[in-house]
């Protein structure tokens, strides 16, 4: 399916007992059930235009330090990274073995993540108590993200760090601060940005930045004890054009739209600046583990 070929939020065909805009069974095949959401929108016809977005072969690793966050909040655990001496068997190598949360760092939050919070229910129906129920581990699970050949497409960066910089709106990143659908056409228009249909749409915020450059004792208050954070606004105007991060109950349970946090834009912003381009070549390959809930990205912007 095209982005071109989906109806709009208010001509959205109606699903029984939920909130309308859910796009449950919008992409169902034949009477197969969907796993994929709004990443059927990343087609081949997608891919070979988004290529034309490489210029200067420019590669940057958006992941953060697999160490960070260093105190997470929410009880999650913190990484560790073990490393496992070969020497008593015979051989001098060495194996290691990491142990994360997968939602402690840079992050995809996949379809089995966040439910709708009124009806207990994830994107196309699945029900809370099956998601560990092996006989329902197809469904929604991060691996078939990797069946479909991992996420590829266009990225475009809207850098509202740089934009509030420049126009002296103050603010912090660990306040309800919000970033609105003007700022973010601002910013664009800017950046000389022109949004395509199905575009991969990624908002600096500023919270690695201010995470980099605090003290301890800064980050354990703004980020394990602090549930507060700038964000794009969680209204009904940002529901109706975006498709991006944040806004879990719409994007993930909703609308299978998968949602990135954490991860480092700030190297990506500088190249974006030095070569004043804002789109990209995106891939993103997630961890293939069948019936997982989320994934590190592992993605790559090629400029």
């Amino acid at each position: 399916m095209r982005a071109q070929d989906l109806p709009t939020y208010k001509d959205m065909p109606a699903v029984q007992g939920m909130p309308h805009g859910t796009a449950w069974g919008l992409y169902d095949k034949n009477g197969e059930r969907d796993n994929y959401g709004s990443l059927n929108l990343l087609t081949p016809e997608n891919t070979l235009e988004a290529q034309k977005e490489i210029k200067s072969g420019t590669g940057v690793a958006l992941n953060w330090n697999l160490e960070c966050v260093h105190e997470p909040g929410f009880q999650r655990e913190k990484p560790q990274h073990i490393f496992k001496n070969l020497k008593p068997l015979g051989f001098v190598a060495y194996d290691d073995l990491i142990h994360i949360n997968t939602q402690s760092g840079s992050q995809w939050d996949g379809f089995r993540h966040w439910g709708h919070q009124e009806t207990g229910l994830y994107y196309n129906g699945l029900q809370h108590e099956q998601i560990e129920d092996p006989a329902h581990s197809e469904k929604n699970g991060i691996h078939n993200w990797t069946k479909r050949g991992g996420i590829v497409g266009r990225g475009v960066l809207i850098d509202y760090v740089s934009y509030a910089a420049k126009h002296n709106i103050k603010y912090s990143v660990t306040s309800r601060h919000e970033i609105s659908i003007a700022d973010i056409e601002a910013i664009a228009k800017e950046q000389n940005v022109q949004f395509k249909p199905a575009d991969i749409l990624i908002i600096r915020s500023g919270w690695v930045k201010w995470y980099n450059e605090a003290t301890d004792e800064e980050r354990i208050k703004g980020a394990k004890e602090g549930h507060e954070f700038a964000g794009v606004a969680g209204n009904k105007e940002s529901v109706e054009r975006l498709i991006v991060a944040g806004l879990h109950d719409h994007f993930l349970a909703m609308w299978g739209t998968p949602i990135g946090e954490l991860w480092n834009l700030e190297q990506l912003a500088e190249a974006c600046k030095k070569e004043n381009k804002y789109s990209f070549f995106f891939t993103s390959a997630p961890l293939n583990v069948h019936g997982g809930i989320a994934s590190p990205p592992n993605a790559l912007a090629i400029l």
